[in-house]
């Protein structure tokens, strides 16, 4: 682990003798270790370490120059400060990065401690025991092709030349199970689930041992449907993962640079049902190693972004905060250009319906469980997009597992087309989000 301390002290002295005024570092450690097995053998072990510091360097014109080193001794610094200060001379003029206004603010503090990471034998032998488990739950699972036990200690600190010093360590573990299945006459099926926790002994690992198999159970004896317009469902996952495609509708940066579905005048503007309420939120309960602080030394938060379908704020670095007059939320990632990403969505009901729905009772409406191809049929700029899915049709609480089809839409008409959110969150590592009911998707099937 970086002691920040004894850097910023070190960094401070060499960047005197160098007659450098004004510089910050941003760095990122981590340790892990990972077991995959296979058919009651480990298949692979893979250990590693990684790190990487950004040190920035502005010189008496403002302007600023950048380098990245994994060297954090003295030597290592020196060079870094240096080659960072030669590059300022080549920086920009026109909107150049700068400190962020809360780089000395107080963050919040989270009570965390690092894990001392299991054995390697301890690893696999969990993970034969999951992989047992899950197929003994039914003869037709034949497989667990893909999955993974893993570890990670993570440790993350800033600091700058006016005082700024943050530092912040956490540990988390993961497993990840996929499944298959298979049928006499009928093609492979497949499903999958992924839990996460500060450590191996509260890993929910029966939890995702029984969440595969009733998925992959769930998708034997699928059948084709119509081609139409539906009412569909989107489980909590997909719905991130749809929302996640279009993060450019909140991104200050994508509307600064006219890559977004929004403007700098679509705040205050109604995008959506009333029913949905959306947040970016670090610091979620639900969010196993959430970040205190971003890349620019900025205290991580709970940024509203859809108030009962109104935009109400975009993600925010300290420049595009600057540029459209606005505070910096905590979602800037330092480095050559400073980029702007959400951190933790959370999705919840807005104003109360005039109904509840419920898949006990609905009739004939599309569940959608994971979405696929994201990165193929997805449209960021236009809006649109065209996505094969795994889900179910659904009625009256009998679900028949779909053999293969596709949902297209436009977001924009997704979001103004939702008619329940449900109550009941699903924990995703992007995000909590319940259950989202849209009417009229069109569905491409048989």
């Amino acid at each position: 682990m970086v002691q920040v301390r004894e850097l910023a002290n070190t960094t401070a002295e060499i960047a005197q003798k160098l007659g450098i005024q004004k510089y910050d570092i941003y760095g990122s450690s981590s340790d892990s270790i990972g077991v995959e097995v296979e058919r009651g053998e480990p298949k692979q072990v893979k250990a590693s370490n990684r790190s990487s510091v950004i040190v920035r360097v502005w010189n008496a014109e403002a302007k600023m120059g950048v380098t990245s080193t994994t060297d954090v001794d003295p030597q290592g610094i020196e060079l870094a400060l240096k080659t960072a200060s030669e590059a300022s001379a080549f920086g920009v003029s026109e909107h150049a990065p700068d400190f962020s206004p809360e780089a000395t603010a107080p963050a919040a503090e989270i009570d965390r401690e690092l894990v001392a990471p299991a054995e390697v034998p301890t690893l696999i032998d969990t993970l034969l025991a999951a992989e047992n488990e899950l197929i003994a739950a039914h003869p037709a699972i034949e497989s667990v092709p893909y999955n993974g036990l893993s570890q990670r200690n993570i440790d993350r600190f800033y600091l700058n030349s006016d005082g700024a010093l943050r530092d912040e360590a956490c540990s988390y573990s993961s497993i990840y199970l996929y499944a298959k299945a298979e049928q006499e006459g009928k093609k492979p099926r497949s499903a999958g689930s992924y839990k996460v926790s500060t450590s191996l002994g509260e890993l929910d690992v029966k939890g995702c041992i029984q969440e595969t198999a009733a998925k992959t159970i769930s998708h034997l004896d699928y059948q084709k449907i119509k081609t139409g317009k539906y009412c569909v469902v989107f489980s909590g996952e997909a719905f991130l993962s749809l929302l996640g495609a279009f993060s450019n509708l909140f991104n200050a940066q994508s509307i600064l640079d006219n890559q977004s579905l929004s403007t700098p005048e679509s705040l205050g503007k109604v995008i959506a049902s009333p029913l949905l309420s959306v947040c970016d939120d670090a610091l979620h309960s639900a969010n196993v190693g959430g970040e205190t602080f971003d890349g620019e030394g900025t205290p991580t938060r709970r940024t509203p972004l859809i108030e009962e379908g109104v935009l109400t704020h975009f993600l925010h670095s300290a420049g595009t905060a600057k540029r459209m007059n606005a505070q910096p939320t905590g979602n800037a990632n330092s480095g050559a250009k400073v980029t702007v990403s959400p951190n933790f969505y959370h999705v919840f009901p807005g104003k109360a319906g005039d109904r509840e729905y419920a898949l006990e009772t609905a009739e004939n409406v599309i569940l959608i469980d994971d979405l696929s191809a994201l990165h193929a049929g997805v449209s960021p700029l236009q809006g649109s997009f065209s996505l094969p899915f795994d889900g179910w049709l659904v009625n009256k609480g009998d679900r028949t597992s779909i053999d293969s089809a596709t949902v297209a839409g436009d977001f924009c008409e997704v979001l103004k087309s939702i008619i329940y959110v449900e109550s009941e969150p699903d924990i995703t590592p992007g995000g909590v989000c319940p259950r989202i009911w849209v009417e009229g998707l069109s569905i491409t099937g048989e």
